[in-house]
């Protein structure tokens, strides 16, 4: 748009683009408050520009559709992915386009060998795709489980093992674009490009003219194949005008790396890289960054597939982390590691590589060492060094600061110079806590310092600093001053100093080219404005020490089950460091009106399960966040928590004789009415009373103390704790299996020979969780206590085994309780204890099973999915479902949190499904009703399928 607009006609342009959009658009679609449009506006970079729009679109024709009023009203607008990006290539002061999760799409083309993916797919699911066939696709960048394929491709994206061999640029087969004007070409359709050829002559016409006066450019054609020779991003992938000549092919290779700003990127095809079984890794320290980068130059005449080199800092760093080798505490400052990693096919090309890598550095003093292994948990441990140090630093950085990851690449035979004139520059400009790391093998190195924007002073240290670096990589090295990240905000002031003022002009006929009015992201890869980078810088107010930490990279996200409905944590910390700095200001009318936002938005509809603190770098669990801020919001309600912990086993009983009341009504009145009544009386309430669903569970009638009488008595004992849960529940009225959950667990205990144990005053236990949920964080640990009480007698000190049969309680007794007892959830018991003494015949029958969010955190995927394939043929596991969002109680409180968690859910149950299968019996009623078939705990399957040996 012109800066000449005033914000007046600014607005009303915007309101116009509204109206014109909701004709076409769902309006919940079209996010306009200020609060989201903060939220949303984010990414991982240290950038802050306010959206004035957020689209969500789920179509390629509302694609074309927005794009086309976009340019109609010359209204720029950013295209933005899983915003993990750091260089400031997502966000936007104006429209900012998303796509819903209608966009994950994917299809397997010649067994594996292609795949095609729509962007909106995660980096990790597409390789998890491939999986099957040993194939994965080329770009593994760090972020590889949160970024989406159209941020992989528009930025370029690489990463440890790929290289500049395996990146989007030099695997892509075909993709799909839209263009300013809203024109499609799809380049795997001969029929779109000849179509694309009639409709837009310009741009093929443009293209063969650069092309040529490219290659007629000696100098700028050999500055080309040398800036490439190197990892590059800085600026468009001019390689594309020498490697090729077909101007589709050019057209597909600038799509690569141009960060949104030449058009949408809708579809892309890869040709996929073997994937292979057999990897192992070593890892060397040197006395000195030289040698280490001796021993580099040597290795990559060898099998390597990654080699990754740290400096002394780096390792200091990450020194105290547990697991980490004793020897690096004793290294000093001067020393330099290289992390080195070959794969092969089969045990003999992987055991000859090693010794063929190892042989070559017979001449080099190793001063220590971690011999090459393949055992999984020594190479996760030597990984964990490496990815470990980007946290390290952002976990011990001031409150107030960023952590910046810069990422250049030097040609090799300069890298040791380029790291000791990158460290004189951190002693230059003082920042003594910088590290550096990279993917050695191409010269490409990251620097993760820390830096604060509140004063000019700051600000003015990090440009000069700046400066400093793209003269030292660009002009002294003639390197690259984006290796992998992409150029952005951040590096657009630099691009014409690292290629030349004739190189820089082939790039503003590239963008004049396809985007003449500048709409498309602009500002970001050409920008003549020479303070762009040190402009529009993100404050990061101290807010909450359990949150002061985060920096904003979204790599909790795709885990989060309220992402889709409201906010995702980092989102929710976004507002919440908002809300915290307008009250500092003393802004009391705006904090009053973004807390009561806030309120639903960030407090009620947070599932709260710490799934995010898992996908954390620095270990952060926004629910702790939102328990702490609970405590506030449900003081008044104390009392009766108080009275309710209490008198537990009448509470208990309160909850059975409902459940029994509900059964009652059912039978006389029929679902439909009772079903209208409640709900009818929920609605006049505000919400305020629980919602009625079809799979309420019956209330259970099993006398566990009576069935007790009946067991046997065995050597072999263990504790049952049957959950508060299960203790009420019964089953709903369609489940096959309608005895309750306390009955089937005793009938596979006694199965396997086991004597069962109950812990006294069983009605009064309780794990504390449903207090714990409403930050009532007191009578959480007083309950949780007087259970570890009872079962630490009950287990005689510890000598048996403790079964929760639900998995969240089994998760939080574990973390709180203080005595050694083991606790295990139903999959981990059966598959530890049981099983051994089970015969188990499978059942050809295809269920769902749902891993519950506490069961992750546990570990136990793998437990829960193998258990589940030993007792039928075919198990589901639905992609994009990490946590139910039920919640503890918020399924009957907030529905709609649980609807959004799995509205993935129903579609992927196959035809002929008749069940699924989990291990905690709130979660079965959300699954249940959403799925449409019942789900029970994966006990029931079990024992349906097991006999005592």
């Amino acid at each position: 748009m012109s800066n000449h607009t005033t914000d007046s006609n600014r607005d009303g342009l915007y309101q116009q683009l509204q109206s014109l959009l909701a004709v076409e658009i769902d309006p919940k679609r079209i996010i306009t408050q200020h609060a989201k449009r903060l939220a949303y506006g984010t990414d991982a970079s240290f950038y802050r520009l306010i959206p004035r729009i957020v689209l969500r679109l789920k179509t390629l024709d509302e694609v074309i559709y927005t794009i086309q009023c976009c340019r109609e009203m010359n209204i720029h607008f950013t295209f933005r992915a899983a915003g993990t990006s750091l260089s400031g290539q997502a966000v936007s002061d104006s429209v900012l386009i998303t796509l819903t999760d209608d966009w994950r799409n994917h299809q397997i083309i010649d067994d594996g060998d292609k795949i095609l993916l729509q962007p909106g797919v995660i980096g990790a699911d597409a390789n998890k795709y491939l999986a099957p066939f040993k194939r994965k696709i080329g770009p593994d960048p760090a972020s590889i489980n949160t970024c989406k394929i159209g941020g992989i491709a528009a930025n370029n994206a690489s990463g440890m093992c790929c290289g500049t061999a395996q990146n989007s640029y030099r695997t892509i087969d075909s993709i799909k674009v839209v263009f300013s004007d809203g024109t499609l070409l799809d380049t795997a359709s001969q029929q779109s490009i000849s179509a694309f050829k009639t409709t837009r002559p310009d741009i093929i016409e443009g293209l063969n003219a650069l092309v040529q006066e490219t290659q007629q450019n000696d100098e700028l054609r050999e500055l080309i194949k040398h800036k490439y020779r190197l990892k590059n991003t800085t600026g468009y992938a001019l390689n594309a005008l020498v490697d090729f000549s077909d101007p589709i092919e050019v057209l597909e290779h600038l799509m690569i790396g141009s960060e949104g700003t030449l058009g949408f990127i809708a579809e892309i095809t890869y040709n996929t890289v073997i994937e292979h079984d057999f990897k192992a890794s070593t890892l060397l320290v040197f006395a000195d960054i030289e040698q280490a980068c001796q021993a580099v130059t040597t290795l990559s005449h060898t099998p390597v597939a990654a080699v990754e080199l740290m400096d002394g800092r780096a390792l200091r760093s990450v020194a105290d982390k547990p697991g980490m080798p004793e020897f690096i505490q004793t290294l000093d400052l001067e020393a330099a590691a290289i992390l080195v990693e070959t794969h092969a096919s089969n045990q003999a090309d992987i055991d000859e590589q090693c010794q063929q890598i190892m042989a070559s550095l017979s001449d080099y003093n190793i001063i220590e060492s971690v011999p090459f292994t393949l055992d999984p948990k020594t190479v996760a441990t030597l990984w964990g060094i490496r990815k470990g140090m980007f946290p390290a630093v952002g976990a011990v950085r001031e409150v107030g600061t960023t952590v910046i990851i810069e990422d250049v690449a030097f040609p090799v035979e300069n890298l040791a110079n380029g790291v000791r004139d990158l460290q004189a520059l951190f002693d230059k400009y003082d920042y003594s806590e910088a590290i550096i790391f990279g993917h050695a093998l191409e010269g490409n190195l990251h620097f993760v310092f820390t830096q604060g924007f509140d004063s000019q002073q700051e600000v003015t240290r990090y440009g000069n600093f700046m400066d400093d670096v793209a003269d030292l990589v660009a002009v002294k090295y003639q390197g690259s001053l984006k290796a992998e990240h992409g150029t952005g905000r951040n590096m657009a002031p630099y691009v014409e100093l690292e290629w030349g003022k004739a190189g820089y002009q082939l790039m503003q006929k590239i963008k004049a080219l396809f985007d003449p009015q500048g709409l498309l992201n602009p500002g970001v890869i050409i920008n003549d404005n020479p303070l762009s980078h040190i402009e529009n810088l993100k404050p990061m107010p101290a807010a909450d020490p359990l949150v002061d930490r985060c920096i904003e990279c979204g790599f909790c996200e795709p885990v989060c089950p309220s992402r889709t409905l409201t906010l995702s944590p980092r989102q929710r910390i976004v507002l919440y460091r908002e809300l915290q700095q307008r009250r500092a200001l003393g802004e009391e009318t705006a904090a009053t009106e973004l807390e009561q936002i806030f309120e639903y938005q960030g407090i009620d509809t947070c599932a709260a399960t710490g799934l995010c603190a898992d996908r954390c770098p620095v270990g952060i669990n926004t629910g702790d966040l939102v328990k702490q801020l609970r405590t506030a919001k449900y003081k008044k309600f104390t009392p009766i928590a108080k009275w309710t912990a209490d008198h537990f086993a009448t509470t208990t009983a309160l909850t059975r004789g409902s459940l029994k009341a509900n059964q009652i009504a059912v039978k006389v009145l029929g679902e439909s009415s009772v079903s209208t009544l409640t709900n009818g009386v929920r609605k006049i309430a505000n919400n305020k009373t629980p919602v009625w669903l079809p799979e309420t569970p019956q209330a259970n009638s099993h006398k566990l103390t009576k069935a007790m009488e009946l067991l046997v008595r065995s050597d072999k004992k263990v504790v049952y704790l049957p959950s508060c849960a299960s203790r009420t529940m019964g089953q709903q009225k369609d489940a096959a299996d309608q005895r309750s959950l306390t009955e089937v667990t005793l009938s596979l205990i006694k199965k396997a020979g086991y004597e069962v144990i109950i812990p006294d005053s069983l009605d009064d236990q309780c794990c504390g969780m449903p207090y714990d949920s409403k930050g009532m964080t007191d009578i959480a640990m007083a309950k949780a206590q007087q259970l570890e009480n009872a079962l630490w007698k009950a287990s005689y000190e510890g000598e048996y085994p403790v079964l929760m049969d639900t998995s969240p309680c089994a998760k939080r007794s574990i973390e709180n309780f203080t005595k050694p007892m083991e606790v295990l959830e139903p999959a981990g018991f059966v598959a530890k204890y049981l099983l051994e003494h089970l015969t188990i015949t499978q059942k050809q029958e295809t269920v769902m099973l749902h891993v519950t969010c506490s069961s992750r955190r546990m570990g136990l995927d793998n437990t829960m999915i193998s258990l589940a394939k030993a007792c039928v043929s075919d198990v589901v596991v639905p992609e994009h479902i990490s946590c139910c969002g039920w919640a503890g109680d918020k399924g009957f409180t907030t529905p709609e949190l649980n609807q959004a968690a799995v509205h993935p859910l129903k579609e992927q149950v196959p035809e002929g499904c008749q069940r699924g299968f989990s291990n905690s019996r709130t979660c079965e009623i959300g699954l249940s009703h959403h799925s449409g078939v019942p789900y029970q705990s994966i006990l029931y399957l079990v024992d349906e399928v097991s006999q005592a040996q």
